[in-house]
């Protein structure tokens, strides 16, 4: 029971953390395709200490906590130099990609009833876009139109959403990359379209965002992505992903400041406490997530951020090439970063099977939908586990075809 008539202390508290936990998969083993992102025990320790040093502090009040400013902005500077975005560009620290790409679609919004009169609001957007998209349209009355593809590389069909657009439309979305297949959408022309048709173009760099400037460094073929593309008007890049820092940080940045004090911001006068003014969704903001990216970002350098790309590109490699020596799996091409999909290419093997089998060894499986098969998203850790990976995954197969057991629906929660 959680609630008493007197209080416990921390030992009493920290056996029942331990307890619960005891079911959980173990992602410090590396054992776990989403949800997390480490790369050793040093940067952990900065970010905790980080963390705690403002652990209290509230980053609504910046007149009251100028350190707190200080630190968002250096942060937010790090961020729009790192996308290649112009002189006079602008960003916010937010909570999350969910809330970054609700921002960006909330300031499209704004932007287009004041520009363009238009009352009536669509964004379209490539059917693998993240559904953050969908539950922000939800939210501010946009109709956010899903555009298949008939492309076979998985990336966003321009002919089909050119043909989309009405005169709703005020703006566009593409993945850099996107999170089933991880391929970059073809940023250069959407950006191209968008200036053709005077449109908002949102590029979703949540994952790739602060690792895909690291990969070009070491040498990989990266697609034009960034501000660096003309008619690019905002990104969502998430610092909580392979920016490294710890949970709660992302930035959501403008092409120009004029459009964050115009169009993004929340002045409220109408009440007798005075002024309110927010960037963000969130009212009380947590100093120490700011802190903890500051110190992230502070501690690692260049040095760390290209150390981090490449385990994921030697990993990534030497996964790929294991899965595609294992009988009857292969993985699905193009793959342009950190994240690959397994599929079955022998109609006798069930891979939701294998994704049981890999399950009752302790792996946390993510399940792809379209078309079935596992997705893997890559991180340092799983530099340490990819080797004992595959041979499960060997185990798993052979198991998998000696007892002809069918497994869950791909998609299903793991």
């Amino acid at each position: 029971m959680l609630f008493s008539d007197k209080g416990a202390g921390w030992d009493e508290i920290a056996a029942h953390f331990d307890a619960a936990r005891a079911n959980d998969f173990s992602w410090r083993e590396g054992r776990m395709a989403v949800y997390f992102y480490y790369l050793d025990e040093a940067l952990s320790e900065v970010q905790k200490k980080a963390y705690l040093a403002f652990w209290t502090e509230n980053s609504l009040g910046k007149k009251a906590f100028p350190s707190l400013a200080q630190l968002e902005a250096d942060v937010v500077e790090f961020g729009l130099r790192t996308v290649d975005a112009p002189e006079g560009a602008a960003g916010t620290f937010t909570s999350g990609g969910s809330e970054s790409i609700f921002l960006a679609l909330q300031t499209a919004r704004d932007w287009a009833r004041a520009e363009k009169g238009i009352r009536d609001p669509n964004f379209v957007v490539p059917r693998t876009a993240h559904p953050a998209f969908t539950r922000a349209g939800h939210a501010l009355g946009i109709d956010v139109r899903r555009v298949r593809t008939s492309r076979n590389d998985f990336k966003a069909d321009l002919g089909a959403m050119e043909a989309t657009i009405d005169p709703n439309t005020i703006g566009l979305v593409g993945s850099a990359p996107n999170y089933p297949f991880g391929v970059f959408d073809p940023i250069r022309e959407l950006g191209a379209l968008a200036l053709r048709r005077d449109l908002w173009l949102h590029v979703d760099a949540c994952v790739g965002g602060f690792l895909s400037p690291w990969v070009r460094k070491l040498g990989h073929a990266i697609p034009d992505w960034d501000f660096s593309v003309p008619g690019v008007t905002s990104m969502s890049a998430d610092l909580h992903k392979h920016g490294m820092a710890p949970k709660g940080a992302s930035l959501m940045m403008l092409r120009t400041d004029a459009l964050k004090q115009t169009h993004q911001i929340f002045d409220f006068r109408e009440w007798e406490r005075g002024p309110y003014v927010a960037y963000t969704m969130q009212g009380t903001r947590p100093g120490g997530a700011i802190a903890g990216a500051w110190a992230t970002i502070r501690h690692l350098g260049e040095d760390g951020y290209l150390r981090c790309a490449r385990m994921i590109m030697d990993t990534k490699k030497s996964l790929v090439d294991g899965v595609n020596a294992i009988p009857g799996l292969a993985v699905l091409e193009p793959s342009e970063l950190g994240i690959f999909v397994t599929r079955s290419v022998d109609p006798g093997l069930d891979i939701g099977a294998v994704c049981d089998a890999m399950v009752a060894k302790g792996w946390f499986m993510g399940r792809q939908a379209e078309p079935p098969g596992i997705h893997m998203h890559l991180n340092p850790i799983h530099r340490d586990s990819w080797r004992r990976y595959l041979a499960d995954l060997r185990e798993c197969v052979a198991a998998t075809r000696a007892g002809g057991v069918a497994g869950k629906a791909a998609g299903s929660t793991y």
